[in-house]
């Protein structure tokens, strides 16, 4: 395997289960994990949400830099030697082969995380803290075109999704989806 850190990585949808499967693998794998969201970057106070919501700061005009330096930092976690279960929701072109990129020199395991459409919205519905519509935008498009490692059923019981994910995490042969993707890319 490479050097480094090894990464999870969670792609789905807003309300997929993303955080669920995130937290059961933490408590479970043998070695330490770091579960890194963008939530929970949002949750921290790490963005000036209230200016945001005020209109001093544009967070169109802030989201290109934020998520750049969002994905530097998992492959510097990753760098440093941390093992990491991200969660992301990958809805714009380009970030997909700019972590391939980033991520190449380590273990990325990535696992599409998926529900049906009106599990999805009941989901969604129940939180209360996302913009309605918003796991239906996702739902159209997130998975579109990839290939994963591993993917799973968030209908399907917790305890299923997490001992499948440990069983298949666990036999993983390289190459990885990560490590064929990086080979495709052209050069930067």
């Amino acid at each position: 395997m490479p050097p480094g850190g090894k990464i999870i990585l969670l792609h789905g949808a807003s309300s997929s289960g993303k955080s669920t499967l995130a937290r059961a693998l933490q408590a479970t794998l043998s070695e330490p994990f770091w579960h890194i969201s963008i939530d929970h970057l949002r949750d921290s106070g790490v963005l000036p949400s209230a200016r945001i919501a005020s209109g001093d700061f544009r967070w169109k005009d802030m989201r290109p830099s934020f998520f750049d330096g969002f994905h530097r930092s998992l492959a510097a976690y990753a760098r440093a030697g941390n093992n990491l279960i991200v969660e992301h929701i990958l809805d714009t072109p380009g970030w997909l082969p700019d972590l391939v990129r980033l991520l190449e020199p380590y273990d990325v395991y990535f696992v599409g995380v998926r529900c049906s459409l009106d599990e999805l919205v009941r989901r969604e519905t129940a939180r209360g803290d996302r913009p309605l519509g918003s796991a239906a935008t996702d739902y159209q498009t997130v998975h579109s075109g990839l290939v994963y490692d591993l993917e799973v059923d968030t209908e399907k019981s917790p305890s299923d999704n997490l001992t499948f994910v440990l069983e298949s995490w666990s036999i993983r042969k390289s190459p990885s989806v990560f490590s064929r993707l990086a080979v495709s890319l052209p050069s930067a």
